[in-house]
């Protein structure tokens, strides 16, 4: 799995390619956590390369959410391909990480 985080104008955006999985989840949390310790408080999980979530990319996914909210910011999805969707709805999580077309969009979400 590859994390890289692109800055925009009043976001960040972190893109995840590959498997969201036990082995993956880690790095994701750092990533997020390096985007928050440079000041970025929105963040737009761009999930449009990432082939496979399983429960611990979930809980990855909570836990990043979690670290935005507490620094004063937020999370949301953008892109999310038809498999990693079908996971956040079987879960519901679709609810609380809804996922937007694009990161522009998610950036504008209120």
């Amino acid at each position: 799995m590859v994390v890289s985080i692109e800055e925009h104008d009043g976001y960040a955006e972190v893109v995840v390619e590959g498997r969201l999985n036990v082995g993956g989840a880690p790095q994701l949390r750092a990533a997020v956590a390096e985007a928050l310790a440079d000041g970025h408080r929105l963040l737009v999980m761009n999930l449009r390369q990432t082939e496979f979530m399983d429960s611990s990319g979930l809980g990855a996914l909570v836990g990043c959410l979690k670290a935005a909210r507490e620094a004063g910011g937020d999370l949301r999805l953008a892109q999310v391909g038809d498999k990693v969707g079908a996971v956040l709805k079987l879960t519901s999580l679709d609810r609380v990480l809804v996922p937007h077309r694009d990161a522009s969009e998610a950036a504008l979400d209120d």
